[in-house]
């Protein structure tokens, strides 16, 4: 390190050097090894300056894949522009392959429906919760089915066509 960057480093703080800026306009900078003022070692480091400085309104895909490498620490050099279009591009055409493999497999099934070779997915009708009392049955029946939390004495009437002992 030269002595004027010594005197402005212990003067004015961390030095950064800017390495790039993003599409987004995210800016990426770089802090060498330092020295404070106190004498202390300050390890390199990679930063971002986002153009949104709020973490919580950052998503996925904010930040592209290469700077997030080279800020990791993953990739030792800052990515270039024409990488960047040239992997953007890159995927792109994963994307097209992806919907047209997607689309002929879409396709083969149908005709293979068609031909009897493969059968149709089972579509299962679910009648009712398996924990309601009334559970695969067409209908509820007039019999007791309550727990001791939602009984209410009184409010069960035996069916009418039961017999009676006379």
């Amino acid at each position: 390190m030269n002595p004027i960057r010594t005197l402005l480093t212990r003067m004015f703080g961390l030095v950064k050097h800017h390495v790039g800026t993003d599409q987004l306009g995210n800016k990426y900078y770089y802090v060498p090894q330092q020295k404070t003022w106190t004498g202390q070692t300050v390890r390199s480091r990679r930063i971002i300056e986002a153009v949104i400085p709020k973490e919580i309104d950052y998503e996925v895909g904010n930040i592209p894949f290469e700077w997030e490498a080279w800020i990791r620490g993953t990739r030792k050099e800052p990515p270039t522009t024409e990488e960047i279009l040239q992997n953007e591009e890159y995927r792109q055409m994963i994307k097209l392959r992806a919907c047209e493999l997607q689309q002929d497999e879409e396709i083969r099934k149908e005709k293979e429906y068609e031909e009897g070779l493969v059968t149709r997915p089972v579509q299962t009708q679910i009648k009712g919760h398996a924990s309601a009392n009334y559970f695969e049955k067409d209908k509820q029946s007039s019999e007791p089915s309550s727990t001791a939390n939602t009984f209410q004495p009184g409010s069960w009437l035996p069916p009418e066509n039961s017999s009676k002992k006379k």
